[in-house]
């Protein structure tokens, strides 16, 4: 158990790769290679288990391709439990195998309840579980996990609860990257601005007991490559709280959209690609080189193209961290 904290933990790794950005696991059956479902259904003895095997060598050639170019993972719970138990557990052999590789896994859950429902979650994904023998043991063992904090504080509290016992974190909902996320995030409060800024403010507060040697909080926030104004705004108002960046590439974000989401020092922000990196192999420029058998080595060469594409964006916007 690696009681660092976490946010430490997360920019060391992001200084080893010197990239600031995460891919995101979330296999869909009908986008897996042909060869990689024959096999898993010549071992299966169910159709949901042969879903299972299909995602974890997906999922693990992946990581075998990326571990050295990026810091972290974040596997997407729902791609997983609409298969029920198999999906489950290739949702936990996939946060274990990019443990054992070394990555910082962010698990994409959403997790959203108060009391005894809040610690049980928070026990499941970051702390521990009774058994019953009285003892405790790690169930999925994520290093951080996405929360939705509308349920307010107490909502949280077990959350942050456990990442001060176990040195894990959480990414809190504030501003999203889907288009129609204003409907209620940019709606105004008087004399207490929009309510996505309302939601900075409680993660700033959530996250001053959380700070690390570096200066930077456990309980981070997530905030859309694709309002760039609005990332502007929250990163003034949250100095600590590192930044998860969904929208990037496929959802229509670019990389210098992603600017405003990092400090001046170049660090605060982690920026997210899911379908453009592991489904790279099915367009240009990669499916031509690669194809379906060398679908993993597309994916390495598409995180790499990330990484080359926000050091560019980091570069412009004279936000490469110092000794990169």
């Amino acid at each position: 158990m690696n009681k660092k904290n976490l946010a430490d933990r997360l920019l060391e790794a992001i200084d080893d790769k010197k990239n600031p950005s995460v891919v995101g696991l979330d296999p869909r059956i009908n986008r897996i290679p042909d060869h990689i479902k024959e096999e898993a259904g010549d071992r299966a003895k169910t159709p949901f288990e042969a879903v299972r095997y299909s995602f974890e060598e997906f999922n693990k050639s992946i990581i075998d391709e990326i571990k050295d170019i990026v810091p972290a993972v974040k596997p997407q719970v729902a791609f997983y439990e609409q298969y029920g138990s198999h999906g489950i557990r290739a949702f936990e052999e996939t946060i274990d195998y990019a443990k054992d590789k070394g990555l910082i896994v962010i698990s994409d859950v959403k997790r959203n309840d108060i009391g005894s429902t809040a610690k049980a979650y928070a026990a499941a994904h970051l702390g521990e579980v009774e058994r019953i023998n009285k003892e405790f043991t790690y169930s999925f063992d994520s290093d951080m996990v996405t929360v939705n904090a509308y349920l307010g504080t107490d909502g949280v509290e077990p959350f942050l609860d456990v990442c001060k016992k176990y040195g894990k974190g959480i990414f809190v909902l504030v501003k999203t990257s889907n288009p129609s996320s204003g409907e209620l995030q940019d709606k105004e409060i008087k004399g207490e601005g929009k309510v996505y800024e309302l939601m900075g403010e409680l993660v700033k507060e959530w996250g001053e007991d959380l700070v690390g040697n570096r200066g930077y909080s456990s309980v981070g926030a997530v905030i859309g490559a694709t309002y760039p104004k609005e990332a502007e705004k929250l990163r003034e108002m949250m100095k600590k709280a590192i930044f998860l960046v969904p929208g990037y590439g496929a959802q229509g974000g670019t990389a210098d959209d992603i600017i405003p989401c990092f400090n001046d020092d170049g660090y605060g922000g982690i920026v997210n690609s899911s379908r453009g990196v592991i489904f790279a192999y099915e367009r240009e420029p990669y499916s031509e080189k690669y194809g379906d058998e060398n679908f993993a080595k597309a994916s390495g060469q598409a995180a790499l193209d990330m990484k080359t594409d926000i050091r560019k964006s980091l570069e412009k916007g004279k936000k490469v961290p110092e000794g990169w």
